[in-house]
């Protein structure tokens, strides 16, 4: 009899065990694996915010340094529908002619189909409401002024409610190799318009 109640606590511990076991291998990999689908769906807004300033910037002759002046400027924008023609005077079939046939408001073409409205563009998905960092700039580059922006996206904001340690390893895992714990688009100090990410 106590050989089969020995057993049987044995049996437990062993399940118990490798419960345990199990769990330690999965929960990292979980994480990895929430970590990225919300990147994703971070890195998506990021590059509708680069659209919206490369927009912004072609129309204003630098780039918005707040999410009030860029959604506004977003709410009433058009972008003209151009038509390209062949050049009935040239021969060589080489020239044409731009046509503007019409405009079309921004936000009905930038926001189309998004899971948010163009008054959320700031707002950090599973942030809880936090807006993304953004600044803008004019650099010298060998004696030419150049226009830059940079949107910032910190780990501990999209990250929320997700294993605390494991989102302060990341950070540190970040900082200890000078990169910046997050999601950043563009630069202050560099004329780029790219994500760390890519």
């Amino acid at each position: 009899m106590k050989n089969v109640i020995l057993q049987v606590v044995l049996f437990i511990v062993i399940i118990v065990l490798g419960y345990f076991i199990y769990e330690s291998i999965q929960a990292p990999l979980r994480f990895k694996k929430e970590v990225e689908r919300r990147e994703r769906i971070v890195v998506d807004k990021l590059k509708d915010i680069r659209k919206a300033q490369l927009i912004y910037k072609k129309m204003k002759g630098s780039y918005a340094d707040n999410f009030d002046s860029l959604e506004s400027f977003l709410a009433v924008a058009e972008i003209p529908i151009v038509k390209m023609v062949q050049d009935p005077n040239d021969t060589t079939y080489t020239k044409t002619i731009n046509d503007t046939i019409g405009y079309i408001k921004v936000e009905d073409t930038l926001f189309k189909n998004k899971p948010y409205t163009l008054q959320e563009l700031s707002i950090i998905p599973f942030s809880g409401g936090e807006e993304f960092e953004m600044a803008a700039d004019t650099i010298d580059r060998g004696g030419v002024l150049v226009h830059v922006f940079q949107v910032l996206a910190p780990y501990k904001a999209f990250l929320k409610g997700m294993d605390k340690q494991r989102v302060i390893n990341l950070v540190a895992k970040m900082e200890d190799t000078d990169r910046y714990p997050g999601l950043k688009l563009g630069s202050l100090t560099e004329a780029s318009t790219d994500g760390n990410w890519e």
